[in-house]
This record gives structure tokens, sequence and C-alpha cells, in this order.
């Protein structure tokens, strides 16, 4: 492209846009033209012109006479009404639309946000019957039912004709969690096809915790087949599962601490469950459920059902039968029978004296520790003497080597077996208390009894405390950092150190047990207070059992007892499992070394 031409191009555009920018019309006039535009619109449809700020009337569209006339046609249109339904621990709004639970409130409990407890409420939720009647479905949520109440019940009925009509009726006794359900098709064999009918239940889960993440991360929809245990679908992830294994003894919406249970008295066929995300501020989850029930063409069809709502509190759930209290996730084997028939019993005597529940923490936390001392004692001993023998080590070490790995070791495991030490003995009874440091990693998050409650600076003990908020988030550490947290990381720091010196371990082995208590940190700097305080207690009784340990056993006497064992001809050592094992060890590896030369 020449000079000229880019200029000339130039020129084009400038009087281009000066033409748009001076040319266009002003406010006033656009305005008048949107106005006449609205004007002649509303005229062709026979409709007068909107006054000054004005407002959308409401829609009512009504069913052409084809549709009027087809299966439940008069249902098909009318007014939403709400009925109501409560005793002392639920509060049920029944909708005449669909004829199913609009909202079920748990009475006497708060959200977080000290809101009342509300499992599901809004209009995206459904529940009803899908009905193939004449090679048509029909879903009884799309119709209007008509209610009739008394005092502990209400009876929602939908019209196929006169004779012919579909139930919903709902029953709350007092003083319970448990609504009973009953389906009831009356006069429909005539007109269903098939031989099942599909019920499906949408909803979805509205925050209650602090913590939506971690609310996310607790729930998920759970399913029992008949003989089998409990299971769930994938509590971070999205996924939908068909059910096609067994019959289905119930399902639930499981919350991290609330639950809606539905438990059918004749199991389901089939069936599948979905889950999803929600991303929409104030809602978890999304889930919905397709379950298969039988038809068997009866004149009058019932299907009777029992709905929980209500807490995850675990003795609560057990009371309902039907192994329905595994919607508490106790952990993986063996941690679940750690929990659930250990640690849960003792705290439940505990809280029956009525204390508080830092507290019966404090206490849970010193029984277990005395439960565990003799191991404790055990693993001081076993480190107390590879201290003591650490000299002898050394000098084996710079006699052989340190090129020489092999002799090296073999070196030690003769000192060993000369003074009767079992290297492994400080690790095999920190390895056996293991298991019960991490059944507490599954205990306290998911322990309901400690929702709301709080403790010194620890205003919830079933959540973090923000002791120290951002305003930001920084990577792995999140928005803020939890004081309990902080001093539960200080705590295994000050025992890291001093288990160094009992062991005497050096060089690497003596940083790297500093970096998993920084690593915990990030880890446990969003989990409960109730769990962080747990190990920050840990910690310290640990402590205190090896100063006290340290305090009554003399290095003297044990350096003088391993002296004794070396001095003892080899025939009057009484050996142990772990010597024995050596020996039989060391005796291949002398036979191994023999044939190797004879075969050279």
């Amino acid at each position: 492209m020449d000079r000229n031409t880019f200029t000339g191009l130039f020129l084009i555009m400038v009087i281009l846009g000066g033409a748009v920018f001076f040319m266009k019309p002003s406010e006033a006039d656009m305005k008048k033209e949107r106005e006449r535009i609205t004007a002649d619109s509303l005229k062709k449809i026979g409709a007068k012109p909107a006054t000054q700020n004005p407002v959308a009337p409401a829609i009512t569209t009504k069913p052409d006479s084809a549709v009027l006339a087809g299966p439940f046609g008069a249902n098909l249109a009318g007014t939403a009404q709400t009925s109501v339904l409560e005793n002392d621990k639920l509060k049920l709004t029944l909708t005449n639309v669909g004829g199913k639970i609009k909202s079920v409130e748990v009475k006497g409990l708060k959200t977080y946000y000290d809101k009342p407890v509300v499992l599901f409420n809004g209009s995206d939720d459904k529940f009803g019957l899908n009905l193939n009647i004449n090679g048509k479905i029909v879903n009884t949520n799309d119709l209007y039912f008509t209610a009739t109440q008394t005092a502990t019940n209400i009876t929602m009925r939908a019209n196929y004709s006169a004779d012919k009509y579909v139930d919903f009726i709902y029953d709350l006794k007092p003083n319970s969690n448990n609504v009973g359900f009953n389906i009831s098709l009356n006069g429909l064999n005539q007109v269903v096809q098939g031989d099942s009918v599909n019920l499906n239940w949408q909803t979805t889960l509205l925050a209650q915790e602090k913590d939506a993440k971690k609310e996310q991360e607790h729930s998920s929809p759970y399913y029992k087949y008949v003989d089998e245990n409990p299971d769930h679908l994938g509590m971070g992830a999205e996924e939908k599962k068909e059910l096609n294994d067994g019959k289905i003894e119930w399902f639930a919406f499981k919350q991290h601490f609330f639950s809606a249970v539905l438990l059918p008295q004749t199991p389901f066929n089939k069936g599948n469950l979905e889950v999803k995300i929600s991303t929409e501020p104030g809602k978890i989850k999304w889930y919905n459920a397709n379950m298969k029930l039988s038809f068997n063409q009866l004149a009058n069809q019932s299907y009777p059902m029992t709905f929980y709502f209500g807490d995850n509190k675990f003795s609560h759930l057990k009371d309902q039968g039907h192994e329905i209290e595994k919607l508490v996730d106790m952990g993986y084997w063996p941690l679940k029978y750690i929990n659930r028939w250990i640690v849960l019993p003792v705290f439940n005597f505990l809280e029956s004296f009525g204390w508080g529940y830092g507290l019966i923490i404090l206490v849970l936390t010193i029984l277990l520790k005395l439960a565990m001392s003799p191991l404790t004692y055990k693993s001081y001993i076993s480190m107390a003497k590879m201290r003591i023998l650490k000299p002898e080590m050394d000098e084996i070490k710079a006699k052989v080597g340190e090129d020489n790995a092999t002799l090296l070791q073999q070196e030690y495991l003769k000192l060993y077996k000369k003074v009767g030490v079992n290297p492994l003995g400080g690790c095999l009874p920190m390895l056996l208390q293991l298991p019960f440091v991490m059944a507490f990693f599954f205990f306290f998050p998911n322990l309901f009894e400690l929702r709301g409650e709080s403790f010194l600076w620890m205003n919830d003990l079933s959540t973090y405390d923000d002791f120290i908020k951002f305003g930001f988030t920084i990577p792995f550490i999140g928005d803020h950092l939890s004081l309990m947290c902080i001093l539960m990381t200080i705590s295994t720091l000050i025992y890291t150190y001093f288990n160094n010196q009992i062991s005497g371990a050096t060089g690497q082995m003596k940083y790297i047990g500093y970096i998993m208590p920084i690593i915990f940190l990030g880890v446990l700097n969003s989990y409960p207070s109730g769990l962080n305080y747990y190990y920050f207690l840990a910690n310290m009784l640990t402590f205190l059992q090896q100063y006290l340990i340290r305090t009554m056993v003399n290095d003297d006497k044990i350096h003088a007892i391993l002296q004794e064992n070396k001095a003892k001809p080899e025939g009057e050592k009484q050996k142990s499992k772990f010597q024995a094992r050596l020996d039989d060890y060391m005796r291949a590896q002398a036979q191994a070394k023999n044939q190797e030369k004879k075969g050279k």
C-alpha cells in the first residue's frame, strides 16, 4: 500500500467516524422512538399503552379444550395454595402444586447464620409420579391437587375422573421426625400402562454451615440395597449412578449434619441417583432420584412409605433402624470400628454427665492416653536404648566406614543382637496408636453434637475458628488462620523436638519430623476446631507422659543392663522373636554367600 492510498483510507475513516458521532440522534429522540414502537406494538394486539412506571401483570395460562379433555385435564390449572403440618420437631409446608412437601424446617436448630434450619425450599424442587396413561407420560408434579387437612395429616388428591384419582397422604405424629407418606392410586389400573411407575424427587440443598466447601465435601446421596451395607455417590464430585443390582431398601439426600431419607415399606425395584455441585450462593448441591415402584394393576394400588427429616446425630439415626446411622461417616476399616465401638460409647458416657464439650474432649483424650500409656512407655524405653547405643554405633561407623552400607548394617545387627535391643521397638508402639489418631480425623468432623457448641474463643467446635482473617486467599492456607490449629502445630513441633532428644536422631531424620507439622498446618487449618483441640491436647499429654517416664527411668541403669546383656554368653541370652528372626536372616545370608563362593 503506497502513501497516497493510506492517506485516502485514513481520511475516509475520519469522515465516517465524525458522521456517526455528530449525526447520531439525541437521547430524547431515541426515547420518543422507543415509545412509538411500543405503542404501535400494543395497538396491533389491542392493548392500551402502559402508564408511567408500569408493573408487568401476572400471566395466567389456561390449557386449551383439547388438553382439558385429556388425562387429569381438570388439574392442569389452578391457584397455588399451601398448607402446614407441624409438631415439636418439624414444620412442613405443603403445596397443592404437585401435592408435595414444599419445605421442611427442623425446629429448635439454627444455621450458622442464625436462621431456622430449612432443608429445602424452592420452586426448583420437584416430587411426583410419572404415569404412562394411554401412551402419554403424566407427571403429577405438574398437577394442582385438592388438599383435605386434619390435625395430624393432609390428603392431596388429583382426579383423573370421579372414581379415578391419585392421593398423596402425609401424616405427622407428635414429637417425631418421621412423616408417614402413602401414595394411593385408585381405579387407575384401567388407564395406567406398564408394570411399574416412576417416583421422581429433585431438590437443592440449602447452606446451613459456616464453610460451604466442607459442607459440600460431607454431602452426598446415600442408598442401601436389601441385605447390603449402605453406600453413597462421590462426596466431592458430580456423579450419576444406576441402581440395578438389587432391591433398594432406602435412599437419602444427606447433607453434612442433616438428612432427608425416604424409606418405602416395599423396596424399590431399581432406580438411579444423581448429584451436581451448586455454584449459586446459599446452595450446596442438587440431588435427583428416580425410583421404580411395581404396579400390579390393582384397583387400589397403595405405596406406604416413611420420610425422615432431621439431624445426623448417630443415636437419632440408629433409632430409625435399617442401618440409617451409617449416614454418619466413621471412617474406613478399621477406623470406623474404633469410632463406633470405642470412641463413641465413651464420648456418650462422658456426655451423660452434662459437661461442656471442651471438658468432654479433654477427659476423652486423657482416658485414651492412659489406655495407651503401656505402649508409650515401651516406645520411650526402646528409643532410650537406641540413644544410649549411639556412641557404640558411631564407633562401628568409624571403623567400617559409610561407603559399605551392607557391612555397616550387618555390624549394627550384631550389636543389637548382643545387647538384646529391637531397633523397631520404638516404632511398633507408635504404629499401634496410629489408628486411634486417624480415627478422630473422621470422628470430630462428623459429630453432630459439636455443632454450634462453643469453648473458649471457639464459637463452633464443628468448624474452624478464623481467629485471624486475611480478607484474601493464600494458597495452601486459605483466607484465615485458626488459632487452635496454630497451637496444635506449635505443640507438634515441641513434641518433635523432645522426641528427637529421646531417640538421639541426627542428620536428615532430625529435620524430617519438623516438616509434617507445617504441612498439617495447611491441611487442618479449615478443619473443625474440635479436632485441632484434640490433637493439641494429645500432643501435650504425650509430652507430659514422656517427661514423667524420663524422671522415673535412669539412663545409667539401662546402659548397665545393655552391657550386662552384651557380656552374657550366647547360650544364656533369652532370645526375643526379633532376635530369632535376625539370627535366621543372618544364617540365610551366610548360606547364600557360601553357595555363591562354591558356584565360582
